[in-house]
This record gives C-alpha cells, structure tokens and sequence, in this order.
C-alpha cells in the first residue's frame, strides 16, 4: 500500500487522469540506450511509483510534477544511462516533497538506491551564498562527502539543475536571478571540473543571460555580427578541409562546425581587454577521425595546405587536460587571411568531452564496471581530505571558490608531472602543490627554462623548476598575499603561527622561572 496526500493508494492502480500506460515506453525511447528486460522492469516502476507519489502536484508552469524528475533523468540518461542512477533521478523529490519516506523507497528498490536519494537530497539543501542557515557550510560539505562515495550523486543533482534551469522563466524574477547566480557560480564549474562540456555550456548560457542580461546581450550581438561577416566562408571552409582529408588519404569520420558559446565568449573577450581579433575559435571545426594516429595524420595533412599560426598547436591527445579532456588544437590561415581554429579527435574522445567522467563510466579499459562500483574524481577526494582544515566557514567557501570552481591549468614540473592549479595560481602554489618541504625549502624558481620569481603567476603549459636551498627559509607573509590555493595557505599560515609569536609566549618558552626578572612578568 503507498499512503500518499491523506490517501491510502494501492499500488497496482492506475489513474488514468494523471498515468498514462505509454508514459515508460516513450521515457525508455527517449534515452539512446538499450535496457536489458529487468533494467527496463525496473525503470517502469519507479516512473510508476515516482507518479504516484507526485500526484496531484503541479509545477509553477501549471505541468504536472512528474514532468520535471522525468525529464531530468532522460537528461541524465543521454550522457550517462546507468540503470540505478536514473531511478534515482526519477525519485529523487519523492522524500522531500511527498509523504513517502525513504525507508519506502528503500523497501522497494534497495539501499544503494536510496543512498543516491539521500545523498542528492543533501545536495539541494547546499546554497553557496546568501544562506542565512548556520549549517550552511557543513550542508556544502556533506555535497563533497556524499559525491566523493558516490559520484552518480552529482550527476543526478547536475540533470536536476539543468532542467530547472530550462525552466526557470516560470519562477519569480528575483529567486530567478539567485538561482542562476547559485547555478553559474557553483553547478556549472562543477560539471566543467567533471568535464560534462554539454552540460557545463547550457548551464553557463542559460544562468548568463539571467545574471548579466546587458553582458548577455552585448555579447550576443557580437557573435551575431561576426558570424554575419563571415558569411558562406564557413561552409566553404568545412567542404575544403573535406577535400583536403580524402586526398591526403585520411581516415575520418566527419567534419563540423562549433560555433563558440556565449558565455565562453563574453569570458575570452575580458581576458583580452575587448580585443576581438585575439579571439581564434568564435568558429572552430572538429575532424572526427577513426584512430589517434589518423588524428596526427589530419593535423600533419591541415599543415601541409594551411600555414598555422605559431605558437597555437595544442596536444590534448598526448597531454589531456585535468578533467581528461583530450584533441589536438590548432590555428590556421585560411585562402584569405583570416585564422581557423581546427580541432581533431576520435569518437571516443569526443563523446568523453561531451560526458566526461560519466563516459569513464562505460569506456573503462578493463570493460564495463559493475553498477554499484563507486567512479570518483580526484578532485573530490582532494576535496574530502582537507575539507576540515579550514579554520572558518567564510575561509573555506572562498578557498572552495579559488581552488575548485575558478578555471583551471595544468603545468609541468621538469620531469613532465602535471601539476593541476587554479587560474592566477604562482610559483608559490607550484611548490606546496608538488611537497610541502619543497615550499619551506624554495629560494627561487625558473619558468620555461628562464629565472622567475616565487611570487610570477603561472600560465597554461609553464614547465616550472624549483631552486632549493639546504636549510628551511624564512617565509615571509608576502607568500601568504601571493598564494592562492588552500594547501599552499594553509601550510604557509602554520608556519608564520609557529615562527611569529608573541612576547609572553616566548618568555614561556624560554622558562623564564629560571632567569631573575621581576615576579610579576612571570604572572599569568
């Protein structure tokens, strides 16, 4: 029996007022994947049961309720349609907003189930800012312990976000804005950091044009001018790299166009202070090739018939970025002048950039993981190692905004190891990030081959080489202003605390008992 809204329900009954037979059949063709009988028995019931619970419930655009974990888990399903985590998604407001406790749901579907209810549950408790709640802080680190033993939980919440976000018109104005605040500032770098670029870019655009409507605005009318010059040039330029390929003899796929994001624009063109001409890849096109090696073979054939741009050949393939994003960027001169930035993976790379740590998921080298095997981010894990350290709430939200939700580079020390640190991160941070003694131990440092100094920020591929000196050098609190990661502080702070003490603590230590000052500087 189900108690729902004062009613005692049986479960085998159907209203058809509010359930529709066909409603499984279409949620199961919606989502690109094909279910074994069992997965799509138990799919049908938790859209069964998660209508039931939600009945007689509307959502602000007068739908009813069930559209909404509905279309969240099809969200979910089509980048990662693992069986447990869409019943989740399909359950996941059925504790909070129905009078069905999870101890139901864990009766009927298990308790690795109802621990990723749970756990996205916690989730939406967290608010990142302008939470009144004294446990806010705790609430937003429960969201990195919960995710950190089972990713799926963050995937769900991201689904969940992203299609409140696409249906965020029917909310009022002002909760509008601080939900997209919350969204762009919180839930998009976090499935940027899980390198889910589809959903990453939605979320940017979509909070963007809430938060900053002018800068939205603006920065579509540029996009909109600048692709109107560039005309039929784009078409034109997709079928040459086309003819290029099959006389070259190269393996593809296809080819096609990206038109960069607006919010990813609006970001590129502060960065270089309005400077539009900066900007190489407002258009890109991505070859899709069969292998890696045809992928070196289209950058080598690209090169053959473009002049590249100096300086703008990226492997991603040889050295992925941190999120495990992989392709090979480069710039070219077209016929006329004017740049083309040209991106080249395989398939399986593109679909990992498109799912990121979900694709790990199913592309495992060792075959397909068991359903209740726990996929982590090293991120997270990072995350739930130091999360306690912090020595007050406002000190460990912006350390969370500068180290975990701020963009990202990747460096190198002199042996190739990356090194994955926050955007304006220094030499510093550098140090600490590879030991803790190297930073108590640095007297210099040299980038790219070339003397630096400990406080220089860093840039994207810096290989950087730490001087060393044989003794502990005295830090000074400039390193404290210059550093910018958690651990780096944090370190950095300790050792001032234990090198700058007072006047009475020093007397202490001292035993002063033994030495004849007068009686009263021995009071306490």
């Amino acid at each position: 029996m189900l108690i729902l809204l004062n009613h005692i329900i049986p479960l085998p009954y159907f209203s058809h007022y509010w359930y529709n037979a066909s409603m499984p059949k279409k949620f199961l063709n919606a989502i690109p994947h094909k279910f074994t009988p069992d997965e799509e028995r138990l799919l049908t019931k938790a859209l069964e049961f998660a209508t039931r619970a939600h009945q007689g419930q509307k959502r602000k655009s007068g739908e009813d309720y069930i559209i909404h974990p509905t279309a969240a888990a099809i969200i979910l399903g089509k980048i990662f349609p693992d069986t447990k985590a869409l019943v989740a998604a399909l359950l996941h407001d059925v504790p909070e907003d129905t009078q069905i406790t999870l101890d139901e749901i864990k009766k009927e579907f298990g308790e690795e189930i109802a621990q990723m209810i749970d756990g996205v549950t916690k989730l939406g408790q967290v608010r990142l800012r302008g939470s009144k709640d004294k446990f806010y802080v705790e609430n937003l680190r429960k969201l990195f312990i919960a995710t950190s033993k089972d990713i799926r939980v963050i995937l769900v919440k991201l689904a969940d976000r992203l299609h409140n976000m696409q249906t965020i018109a029917y909310i009022p104005p002002e909760k509008q804005v601080k939900v997209a605040t919350e969204t762009l500032e919180m839930y998009a770098p976090i499935a940027a950091r899980l390198g889910i670029g589809s959903w990453k870019d939605e979320l940017e655009d979509l909070s963007f044009k809430i938060v900053y409507p002018k800068e939205y605005d603006q920065t579509k009318l540029l996009l909109e001018s600048e692709l109107q010059k560039r005309g039929t040039n784009i078409k034109e330029s997709q079928k040459l790299l086309e003819h290029i390929l099959r006389t070259e003899g190269i393996k593809f796929l296809q080819v096609s166009g990206r038109i960069k994001r607006i919010y990813s624009l609006y970001n590129k063109f502060k960065r270089y202070h309005n400077d539009l001409s900066k900007i190489y890849d407002i258009v890109a096109f991505r070859i899709t090739a069969k292998t890696t090696g045809d992928c070196y073979s289209a950058l080598g054939a690209i090169h053959k018939h473009f002049q590249p741009l100096p300086g703008r050949i990226k492997d991603y393939i040889a050295t992925p970025k941190p999120n495990g994003y992989q392709s090979i960027h480069t710039t070219v001169f077209d016929k006329d002048g004017k740049t083309l930035e040209i991106q080249i993976r395989t398939e399986l790379m593109h679909e990992e950039a498109e799912r990121g740590v979900a694709a790990h998921w199913f592309y495992e080298e060792e075959g397909k993981p068991d359903s209740s095997e726990r996929v982590q981010a090293e991120w997270i894990k990072e995350l739930s190692a130091w999360q306690d350290l912090a020595d007050n709430p406002e000190e460990y939200l912006e350390s969370l905004k500068i180290d975990f939700f701020s963009d990202r580079i990747f460096v190198f020390t002199p042996k190739g190891d990356i090194k994955d640190l926050p955007a304006g991160a220094t030499v510093i941070d550098f140090a600490f990030a590879v030991h803790s003694d190297l930073g108590y131990h640095m007297m210099g440092a040299k980038i790219n081959g070339k003397m630096a100094s400990i406080f220089d920020e860093l840039e994207q591929e810096n290989v950087i080489e730490i001087i060393k000196s044989k003794k502990p050098v005295k830090i000074s609190r400039d390193w404290l202003k210059a550093a910018k990661t958690h651990g780096a502080r944090n370190r950095i702070r300790h050792y001032l605390n234990e090198n700058d003490k007072g006047i009475i603590q020093r007397v202490r230590e001292l035993k002063l008992k033994d030495l004849s000052l007068p009686r009263f500087f021995r009071k306490k």
